[in-house]
């Protein structure tokens, strides 16, 4: 894990839990960028942004449950470690299921906070790579005319090429031209290669 390319966002309205906070992910070598509501992290979060975010679930404006939901409405895919009082329980498994990958109850130890920390890092790595691996795919299908589509899709089926053919009425040469483009285009080496890029591009 490349701490250097990561950042955690601590966002909370109380001061005092900011410094705390701040100090514990600092101290593991993690780049911290502090923000006192969610309304100040919204205007400077990026839509791919390496690292995780420590959210307050209860603040003052916007909550942290509002903020979840405006990340998601920006496609943002941060994950969020939400701190909760002992009365925001019920809430807090809303906010599990929305997809937050934790959530601590203050007051947080540094052992509970940086397991966390660590664990959302991961996913967001995860997550990213994901993302860059769609849109990669997507461009590369893109490329392909609509006739290559439908022998793609028959190939990546398991169909040799003489029943390709015989299913789409072409010559059995014309299959292996088209097979050819898609190869290249694609960029895929086998066939099993082409089904995950398939796959990555939601064919």
């Amino acid at each position: 894990m490349n701490l250097a390319d990561s950042t955690v966002f601590i966002i909370d309205d109380d001061p005092a839990i900011r410094d705390s906070l701040t100090l514990m992910v600092a101290q593991e070598g993690f780049t911290v960028s502090v923000f006192e509501s969610a309304e100040a992290f919204l205007e400077t979060c990026q839509t791919e942004q390496l690292g995780c975010a420590v959210v307050d679930i209860r603040m003052k404006g916007m909550d942290g449950m509002q903020l979840q939901d405006a990340l998601a409405k920006r496609n943002i895919r941060l994950p969020i470690i939400f701190l909760t009082g002992h009365g925001d329980i019920p809430m807090s498994v809303r906010a599990i299921k929305a997809g937050a990958v934790d959530f601590l109850t203050k007051p947080v130890t540094r052992e509970k906070l940086m397991s966390s920390v660590r664990f959302a890092i991961l996913e967001s790595e995860k997550s990213l790579s994901e993302h860059h691996n769609h849109k990669n795919a997507q461009s590369q299908l893109d490329q392909l005319t609509d006739r290559e589509r439908d022998v793609m899709a028959l190939a990546i089926q398991g169909h040799p090429n003489k029943e390709i053919a015989r299913l789409l009425g072409i010559s059995h040469r014309t299959v292996e031209i088209h097979k050819s483009k898609v190869m290249h285009k694609t960029g895929a080496t086998n066939l099993l290669d082409l089904a995950r890029i398939a796959h990555e591009g939601n064919f």
